[in-house]
């Protein structure tokens, strides 16, 4: 999937959301040019695109009213663009009226393959991270940034007093749930798959993580996180780097899954993180074939329960569409949900550490 089906699907997930707001070639160009990102040499063409009255008639229309918009803009598109340009923009159209792209004349005969199979195969994944980018580079930066800050508040106030870094990172992201400003950072801080790729809203990266979008979500976290590391010997300084680029990691693979299949989603929370604690620890004890207990205050809680109960709450959670007219399977929103690669990454890091033991 290249870009210009990638910019038609989102288009298209917008019609559906609010198609009253794309009633303008203005606000259509808007869109889809901070959807763009960095790619400057389709700003150009998808503007004027957008700027055809054609588009809206494309759009909003139906049957043979926007089977005859969408003939004259193609036809308009091989007139004026190089092939590369028209290939994009025709797979925006295709892909924004939800249709097949029409049957095209016999050319040619088709030559050889080329050798650079690979690199075909590479380019739509390398599309789709592409506009992840800046957001993925800020927020490795803020977890160095935060990992440093942490450091400092350590060895000035928190190692004195004799507090883990578990239990200041708890009290943290505790204190961003909770309060009268809880309302407005659930809004300002989430990050949602439409504000994944924007330039203007690359921050919510790293702010992400570190608010809860469902209270309910917040004290599960927040209880489990305090059970798991309450006792780790780790610094704060370590534990907010690896909390970090623990979530970064699930939040990267949930919105390359959400952009995929054109899945609306908004991630917040230390979901991924938690859960990614609960894969590693359930998984070292299945294949240590050993029980795995925690002992918060006296009770003895093994890691398959934990696995069980946050597993249990969380497809209750995953499960819904966000969006009624979205097109998706279970699998596929579990998938674009950071909890689900969380997990799968705690197993894989226990079975890597395995084998490494066993090496």
């Amino acid at each position: 999937m290249g870009l210009g089906t990638t910019l038609g699907r989102q288009l298209r997930q917008w019609l559906i959301q609010n198609p009253e707001a794309l009633k303008s070639g203005r606000a259509i160009a808007n869109r889809l040019i901070d959807a763009l990102g960095a790619e400057d040499g389709l700003k150009g063409p998808i503007r004027d695109l957008a700027n055809q009255p054609l588009l809206l008639q494309l759009l909003h229309g139906e049957g043979a009213s926007q089977a005859s918009a969408r003939a004259s803009l193609v036809a308009h598109i091989r007139q004026t663009y190089s092939p590369e340009v028209q290939a994009e923009l025709e797979d925006l159209l295709n892909a924004a009226c939800g249709q097949a792209p029409p049957p095209s004349a016999p050319s040619s005969p088709p030559s050889a393959p080329k050798p650079q199979a690979v690199e075909g195969k590479l380019r739509p994944t390398l599309r789709r991270l592409e506009p992840l980018a800046p957001g993925l580079v800020l927020s490795a930066c803020g977890a160095l940034v935060l990992s440093w800050f942490g450091q400092e508040l350590d060895r000035l106030i928190f190692d004195g007093w004799g507090w883990s870094g578990g239990m200041v990172l708890v009290l943290g992201l505790a204190s961003l749930s909770i309060g009268p400003w809880r309302q407005p950072l659930r809004h300002r801080w989430s990050l949602s798959s439409e504000q994944a790729t924007r330039p203007r809203e690359v921050w919510r990266w790293i702010s992400a993580p570190w608010v809860h979008g469902n209270g309910v979500e917040a004290a599960v976290n927040l209880t489990v996180l305090l059970i798991v590391l309450g006792n780790s010997p780790l610094p704060l300084g370590q534990v907010i780097l690896r909390y970090s680029l623990t979530a970064l990691a699930c939040l990267t693979l949930a919105a390359i899954c959400a952009e995929r299949w054109t899945i609306q989603r908004t991630w917040s929370g230390s979901s991924g993180a938690v859960c990614a604690l609960i894969g590693l620890a359930a998984g070292s004890s299945l294949l240590h074939w050993k029980l795995l207990v925690f002992r918060p205050l006296g009770l003895s809680i093994p890691a398959w329960v934990l696995l069980l109960l946050v597993g249990a709450l969380q497809l209750g959670w995953q499960l819904p569409r966000q969006q009624s007219g979205e097109d998706s399977t279970a699998l596929q929103r579990l998938l674009a949900s950071s909890c689900s690669w969380g997990l799968i990454l705690g197993l894989l890091w226990a079975l890597i550490s395995r084998l490494q033991e066993w090496l």
